[in-house]
């Protein structure tokens, strides 16, 4: 994960929440933009979300696009569990919309980790095989109820992915991944970290939170 700093929410959701009828509440609200067929909203609700996240999911850093067809309007604190922020933009996130994880493996349960906490960019660490692991127990938790990958039976389609794109980066730079104890140069890392940084047409590299997460473990 990575942390989001929430921005301003778009105008034309802005003005919408505002016009909410006093005899219904936050969630029904919420679903009246699916039920009206609110379509200009919900999707300058998503490209909001996903332009302040540089095109990546909330949670598992896959490139998302912003579009109905990759991109889901995410509830982070979920509508079951708090129905009274359905229309707190600072509770909405983007996610990918990959089965059998992140927003369709969420649903209705709690999230004790989220990218909304700066925690969320240290209580979890990644390896170069591609799995994550949690260093705390709400860290478990949050990997466990995402499907974020913590062994292959759970989620191996991300984990490969995962690791492809890992070893990909750095026999590019030149690393060994199996020599890692010898690397001593600090300033390959240091740059590499920066490059990973690099924020391109308003766009973030995808997994980038998670690379940066690994060549740290190099330090």
């Amino acid at each position: 994960m990575r942390k989001i700093d929430k921005q301003q929410p778009p105008q034309l959701f802005t003005s919408w929440v505002k016009e909410k009828p006093t005899n219904i509440n936050q969630n029904q609200r919420f679903e009246q933009l699916h039920e009206q067929h609110q379509w200009g909203i919900v999707s300058a609700l998503r490209e909001s979300l996903s332009a302040e996240q540089y095109y990546l999911c909330a949670y598992c850093c896959c490139s998302i696009s912003g579009e109905q067809k990759d991109t889901m309007n995410e509830h982070v604190e979920a509508r079951a569990l708090a129905p009274q922020r359905a229309l707190d933009y600072s509770n909405i996130v983007a996610s990918c919309k990959n089965l059998g994880q992140c927003d369709n493996a969420h649903k209705g349960k709690p999230l004790p980790l989220t990218p909304l906490m700066p925690e969320c960019e240290t209580e979890l660490k990644f390896s170069i095989s591609g799995r994550v692991k949690g260093m705390t127990t709400r860290a478990c938790v949050t990997i466990q109820t995402l499907n974020l990958g913590d062994t292959e039976r759970n989620n191996r389609a991300l984990i490969e992915k995962r690791k492809n794109i890992i070893q990909s980066l750095l026999f590019s730079e030149g690393l060994d991944p199996d020599d890692r104890i010898t690397l001593e140069d600090d300033d390959i890392v240091y740059l590499l970290i920066e490059e990973l940084k690099n924020i391109e047409n308003g766009k973030l590299r995808p997994f980038s939170p998670v690379l940066i997460n690994v060549v740290n473990n190099f330090k």
